[in-house]
């Protein structure tokens, strides 16, 4: 099992945007590791949760699960359909907790003309508790660096930010339209806004959605993102 010192390092060992997202982590109090052509990096705070971030050849996740994967509330994060091939390599059972989506793209997006990067956010946390009070970005929040927004009569009726982006993966999150101002193509607009951004200065774009939600997830697809069944095991101790 070979130790992965730096983001550099994750890049070399794979090619897969979640494990070189989460790579940022390296950083800030984390680790990472490879083995058998897996890899897993463990990051102490990622969008709210302790995680450790797995891909690669089931064989291998496996044995990097068993090593690094136990932990209260850690929250190993990695491709379903990877899950489904794991857990009956794992000496014990472990228990999936809620799967969900990862989307991400590369290449580059025209810019919308009609949206901006705000200079405050007074107006965003409104906004987020009115259209999204389950947002998984909040202004101020750790790792949230920035928002975007469309206007209509100075009023602010769209908003996303860029929050927990790594040296070459830019994550979205935080997507809310005005519920009186929606079916105007206003949640499009900020995401073609925030991913075109994010493309120019990262290269791929990233973002969680809920597996549920159809929409969303069509809208992203409309912008150029693939999507992946993911999911996380409750914490093993």
């Amino acid at each position: 099992m070979r130790r992965l010192r730096t983001a550099a390092d994750v890049q070399d060992a794979s090619d897969d945007p979640m494990v070189r997202w989460a790579a940022q982590a390296l950083s800030c109090g984390g680790a990472a590791w490879e083995h058998g052509g897996a890899v897993a990096v463990h990051a102490p705070a990622l969008t709210r949760r302790r995680r450790l971030v797995l891909t690669g050849p089931a064989e291998g996740v496996a044995s990097l699960l068993a090593a690094h994967g136990r932990g209260v509330n850690l929250r190993p994060l990695l491709e379903r359909k990877l899950a489904e091939e794991v857990e009956p390599l794992m000496p014990t059972p472990w228990v999936e907790d809620k799967p969900f989506g990862w989307m991400d793209r590369k290449g580059s997006l025209d810019l919308p003309t009609d949206a901006t990067w705000l200079e405050t956010t007074a107006n965003v946390d409104p906004l987020l508790r009115e259209a999204n009070p389950d947002s998984w970005a909040w202004p101020g929040e750790q790792g949230v660096r920035r928002w975007a927004g469309v206007h209509q009569n100075d009023k602010l009726v769209a908003t996303a930010a860029e929050a927990w982006s790594s040296t070459d993966v830019g994550f979205m999150m935080g997507v809310a339209v005005h519920p009186a101002h929606t079916g105007q193509g206003l949640g499009h607009r900020i995401c073609q806004f925030v991913t075109s951004s994010l493309l120019a200065l990262y290269g791929t774009c990233a973002l969680f959605v809920e597996n549920h939600n159809a929409p969303a997830i069509a809208l992203y697809r409309k912008l150029g993102f693939a999507y992946r069944d993911v999911t996380t095991f409750l914490p093993a101790v």
